[in-house]
C-alpha cells in the first residue's frame, strides 16, 4: 500500500515537494486555498503580495526548477510568465490532477499513529504531512504611536495589498522599509505619477542592481564559492567580499544622495533594485529616518521634522503564520512570528512524517532551494538518503534555539548548498574540470544539481554550462585575478 501524502499549498513549494514526493512513489494530495495553483505568483487579492506589473528580481536562470528552464532569454520574467511557468511545471508532471483546489486547510493534528488534515469538506487520514503554505502571507505594520489615526485619503497599507500606480497618482505617499517591495513599489510610483514618493527607513541597505555590467546580479553575489567562504572564512572577510561586489556593481547609497550604510554590509543589508538609488539621485525619490508618530496626515520623524502625507505604504516583513497547527505541533515547534524549531527548517524529531518547505526567511530566489529541498525530503523518506539521527536533529533544533533573538534571514546560495548535501546532489568539483570556475563562481543553476547523485542528468553538464555562459561572464574556464586570490585564500582556510 503507497504511503499517503498531504502537501499543503500548492505554490512552488508545494508543487516541487509533490513532484519529488511522486517520483519516490509517494501517494500525494495537494491542497490549495485558493481557486488556482501557484501561490504568490496568482496576484489574489488578499492571499498574495505580488502585484500586476511586477517582475522577479531573480534571473529566469535563477527562477525555474531543473527539469524545466523558461522558454526564450528574457532576463527578468513577469509575474504572469512565472504562473504560466508553474502550470506549465504542473502539466509536465501531471500534478493538477492531485490539487483540490479552493481548500482551506483549517486545521492539522496528529492521533492514532497517523495525520489528520481538515478542511470544510471534513478530516482526512494520512500517512505524512508537508506544510508548503508559504512564509510570506501575513504582512507585519510597524508599531508606530499613532499610525490608526491616519487621515491620509488612500489610508495605511502593506506593499502586500498595493496593486499598482493608480490610486497614488498626483499624491504624496510614504513608502516605509527597505526591503525589495518597499523599493520597487517607490520606484514604480515615482515613475507613475506620484506627486511625491517619501521612503522612510530604520536603516539605510547597500542596494545592489538587478542587472550589472550585462550580468544578473543574483549571478554574482549567490556562488557555491560565497558558501564554501561563509563556512570557512572569518567573518569579516565574506563581509569584505560581498560588499565588495555590490558597491563595485552599482556604488554606495551616499553617492547617489541617500544615507551613508553601515561600514559593515552584513550589519546594514542589501536588497535589491534596479531603478531605486538613480531615483533618488534625481531627487524623484526622498529618503528620510524612521517615523516617530503619525497624527492625522502628520508623520513626524526621528529627525524632527513633519510631513504630511496622502497615502502609507509598508514594506516591513511578514509574520510566520500557520494557524491551522495543532497547538501541541505549534508548541513542539516553539512556533512564534519569526521562529519554527526544525532540522534545516525541514524536520522536527519529536514530529516524525511531518515535514516543512519554504519556511525560512531568505535574500535571493526561492526556486533553486526549494527544489533542493523537497529532494532531500523525498528522498529522505523513501531512504534513497539516510535521515539524521535524532541526536543531530535535536542537536540541529538547539543550535538554531540558540539564534533566536539574532538576524534569521539567509542566502540563497547558503540554503541551497545545505540542502544538496543533505540530498546527496552537491556537484564534485574533481569530477568536472571543465566546469570548475562555473561551479564555483557561476549562477547556482538548478542543471548543476543534476550533475552528481541521485537523479543525475546525462545532459546537466551541457545545460550547466549554458546557463554559467549565458551572460558572458563564465565564457572562459579559467579563473580571472579576483577569483585565483579568492580561490587561494579559501585553499588556505
Amino acid at each position: 500500500m503507497h504511503t499517503k501524502v498531504a502537501v499543503i499549498g500548492a505554490g512552488p513549494g508545494g508543487l516541487v515537494a509533490a513532484r519529488w514526493l511522486l517520483a519516490e512513489g509517494f501517494d500525494t494530495h495537494l491542497f490549495e486555498q485558493g481557486p488556482e495553483l501557484g501561490g504568490q505568483w496568482t496576484g489574489e487579492i488578499g492571499a498574495s503580495g505580488v502585484w500586476p506589473t511586477l517582475y522577479t528580481n531573480t534571473s529566469r536562470i535563477l527562477t525555474a526548477f531543473s527539469d524545466l528552464p523558461h522558454d526564450g532569454d528574457q532576463t527578468f520574467l513577469s509575474a504572469r510568465q512565472i504562473l504560466r511557468y508553474l502550470h506549465r511545471y504542473a502539466e509536465m508532471f501531471r500534478l493538477k490532477d492531485r490539487i483540490r483546489l479552493s481548500s482551506k486547510v483549517i486545521h492539522v493534528k496528529h492521533g492514532g499513529g497517523r495525520w489528520s488534515v481538515e478542511t470544510a469538506d471534513g478530516a482526512e487520514a494520512f500517512d505524512r504531512v508537508v506544510i508548503a503554505s508559504g512564509r510570506f502571507q501575513t504582512p507585519a505594520l510597524p508599531p508606530v504611536p499613532g499610525l490608526s489615526t491616519f487621515s491620509g485619503p488612500e489610508g495605511v497599507r502593506s506593499t502586500f495589498d498595493y496593486r499598482g500606480v493608480e490610486p497614488y497618482r498626483g499624491k504624496r505617499v510614504l513608502v516605509g522599509g527597505c526591503a525589495v517591495s518597499a523599493l520597487e513599489v517607490a520606484a514604480e510610483l515615482a515613475h507613475g505619477g506620484a506627486a511625491a514618493v517619501t521612503v522612510t527607513q530604520r536603516r539605510q541597505r547597500y542596494v545592489l542592481p538587478k542587472f550589472a555590467a550585462g550580468v544578473p546580479s543574483d549571478h554574482r553575489i549567490f556562488t557555491r564559492y560565497g558558501a564554501l567562504a561563509a563556512e570557512r572564512l572569518p567573518v569579516t572577510e565574506v563581509d569584505r567580499q560581498l560588499k565588495t561586489i555590490v558597491t563595485d556593481a552599482g556604488g554606495s547609497p551616499e553617492q547617489y544622495g541617500a544615507p551613508t550604510p553601515d561600514p559593515s554590509l552584513f550589519a546594514a543589508g542589501v536588497t535589491l533594485s534596479q531603478d531605486y538609488l538613480p531615483l533618488v539621485a534625481e531627487g524623484r525619490i526622498d529618503v528620510r529616518p524612521w517615523p516617530l508618530s503619525v497624527s492625522g496626515p502628520d508623520v513626524t520623524f526621528a529627525d524632527g521634522g513633519t510631513q504630511q502625507f496622502d497615502g502609507l505604504l509598508f514594506g516591513t516583513g511578514f509574520r510566520l503564520d500557520l494557524p491551522f497547527l495543532a497547538d501541541e505541533i505549534r508548541e513542539t515547534l516553539g512556533l512564534d512570528d519569526v521562529h519554527l524549531d526544525a532540522d534545516r527548517y525541514t524536520f522536527h524529531p519529536d514530529l516524525p512524517g511531518l515535514a516543512f518547505v519554504g519556511m525560512w526567511d531568505q535574500s535571493g530566489g526561492y526556486f533553486v532551494p526549494l527544489e533542493l529541498q523537497a529532494r532531500w525530503l523525498a528522498y529522505t523518506w523513501s531512504g534513497r538518503v539516510p535521515g539524521a539521527d535524532l541526536g543531530a536533529q535535536r542537536a540541529a533544533v538547539e543550535a538554531y534555539r540558540a539564534r533566536r533573538g539574532l538576524p534569521q534571514k539567509t542566502r540563497m546560495n547558503l540554503a541551497a548548498i545545505g540542502f544538496a548535501r543533505a540530498a546527496g546532489c552537491e556537484p564534485q568539483l574533481d569530477r568536472w574540470p571543465e566546469l570548475r570556475r562555473a561551479l564555483l563562481f557561476g549562477p547556482l543553476a538548478p542543471s548543476c544539481f543534476r550533475l552528481d547523485g541521485p537523479d543525475a542528468l546525462p545532459d546537466a553538464a551541457e545545460e550547466f554550462a549554458r546557463a554559467a555562459a549565458a551572460f558572458g561572464a563564465i565564457e572562459s574556464p579559467e579563473f580571472t585575478d579576483r577569483e585565483q586570490a579568492d580561490w587561494n585564500l579559501l585553499q588556505s582556510h
